[in-house]
């Protein structure tokens, strides 16, 4: 058990305004293994509130870029140090499989975190060029205000991705986790506050939807970073256009991996696989359409499903295992009705498509395999965030280009085969904002990530990332003055 009954706002933790609480039940056991305050509208007008005054008149935008670094790379030493409490915490709040969640929910973290440390002594913020009519100064500040939302699928790792460059700019942060994921938000917060983050300068308010909107909408957040489904962010971006206030959206997905004709399936199936059924599913990179040459359609349909039969399914705190539990009931749910959906329509349910017989608690469906999809079904269209996979059948590699790009989303993607300059040429006509050409590795912390058409706007991590929290002046110098920057 892990129980708070406060909130941390302006360096303090400090009583709630009413007595509601979120619990977090286990999904592998349902058992109640922690709980926290829920925040209200009056706890989110203290945290901009604390967040505002430490922007306004506290040391943290005033101090350079390479000492608010040293304090992040201090948050990261502290992760590093406790890392499987925090890869075992994540794995008891949403049920990832702690042998993945020691990588992804807690060391990936700490790379976001050493890379934005570094570029704090790097990243050029002053730079004096010549203009048209004399020297002049741009001048890169903090955007002020930030409210970070987060989704639960891997919270510790999307907190810092948003709470580093919001932090390097110089930025204060109100961050909002999800109902489901607030033990580890807390933690993190106990952890910055032991690396010396100044008092207001990061605020933790776990919250629903509703406060979620109070937030987004509060006239002193100046930007808003959220991470989460495309309809929450397209109600988000329209009430940021609405307040003409910044906001960068990481939504969606319903990736497409190619398998070229040519593709060498022993090597390639291993590479594919912890992309397509990563973090039970519940990943918005997951490469959920499997597209296959019509040639060699049978068999890639049955390598894919005697690779996902043998997988294993368990308790999240197993290192044995490969899928666990669903986040809640109500995921579960979700994914068994797209299960239904996709026979109904018409696709042929290979393996999986039922609740695990030798599990008797928890949120689990089986990891499931659907051949015989027309793209244009739902399961092939719409994110299903659960352990599901469809294989398409394409004709030629005109018509697999067509068929990836058929899709509202545009986030991540990959293609397989035997000649790297083929795949590089399929990858530079798929239209999203990441791509893998024979990798495993769909984001580089040091690169820009984000997605085309619904799947976002902005881009995170890399100088990309740490852009979207900062505003560009421009100061006209006198001639012949050339400052040191």
């Amino acid at each position: 058990m892990k129980t708070y009954d406060r909130l941390f706002i302006g360096g303090d933790w400090v009583a709630p305004s009413s007595g509601d609480v979120f619990e977090v039940h286990s999904p592998s056991t349902g058992e109640l293994v922690g709980q926290t305050p829920e925040a209200k509208e009056a706890d989110i007008d203290k945290a901009v509130a604390a967040a505002k005054l430490a922007l306004t008149e506290g040391p943290w935008p005033r101090m350079t870029p390479a000492e608010r670094g040293a304090v992040l790379a201090k948050v990261s030493d502290l992760i590093k140090g406790s890392a499987q409490e925090l890869a075992e915490l994540i794995s008891n709040e949403m049920g990832s499989p702690v042998s993945w969640s020691l990588m992804a929910q807690v060391f990936a973290p700490t790379m976001t975190l050493d890379y934005y440390a570094g570029l704090g002594s790097t990243f050029a913020f002053d730079t004096v060029r010549d203009g048209l009519l004399g020297p002049v100064l741009i001048t890169k500040e903090p955007v002020g205000v930030v409210a970070a939302i987060t989704p639960w699928n891997v919270p510790l790792f999307l907190g810092c991705s948003k709470l580093a460059p919001a932090l390097l700019s110089g930025s204060t942060v109100v961050y909002k986790p999800a109902p489901e994921t607030p033990l580890d938000a807390n933690v993190l917060a106990e952890l910055f506050a032991e690396a010396g983050l100044p008092a207001g300068v990061l605020n933790v308010v776990p919250a629903g939807r509703e406060v979620g909107e109070y937030l987004v909408n509060h006239p002193d957040v100046d930007k808003v970073s959220f991470t989460g489904s495309t309809v929450a962010g397209r109600k988000i971006g329209a009430a940021c256009g609405a307040n003409l206030k910044r906001c960068s959206l990481e939504l969606g997905g319903k990736s497409a991996a190619i398998l070229l004709d040519d593709i060498n399936l022993a090597e390639s199936l291993p590479v594919i696989m912890p992309n397509a059924i990563m973090n039970n599913g519940e990943a918005c990179i997951s490469l959920t359409r499997i597209l296959a040459p019509r040639s060699r359609y049978q068999e890639i349909s049955d390598a894919f499903v005697e690779t996902v039969r043998n997988m294993t399914v368990g308790d999240a705190l197993d290192p044995a295992t490969e899928v666990g539990p669903l986040v809640a009931e109500r995921q579960r749910d979700r994914v068994e009705g797209y299960i239904k959906i996709g026979q109904e329509e018409g696709a042929r349910l290979a393996v999986g498509g039922g609740r695990p017989a030798d599990q008797s608690t928890g949120w689990f469906v089986e990891p499931t395999v659907f051949v015989d999809v027309e793209n244009s079904m739902r399961i092939a269209q719409e994110e299903i965030f659960g352990p599901v996979l469809s294989i398409i059948p394409y004709d030629d590699e005109a018509d697999a280009v067509r068929i990836a790009n058929d899709s509202e989303y545009g986030l991540c993607g990959g293609v397989y085969g035997a000649d790297n300059d083929r795949g590089l040429n399929v990858a530079r006509q798929i239209r999203t904002g990441t791509y893998m050409v024979n990798s495993s590795i769909p984001i580089d912390f040091s690169s820009p990530f984000g997605g085309y058409k619904a799947s976002g706007v902005g881009r995170e991590f890399g100088e990309d990332g740490l852009e979207l929290f900062l505003e560009k002046k421009t100061i006209n110098l006198p001639a012949g003055y050339y400052p040191e920057v």
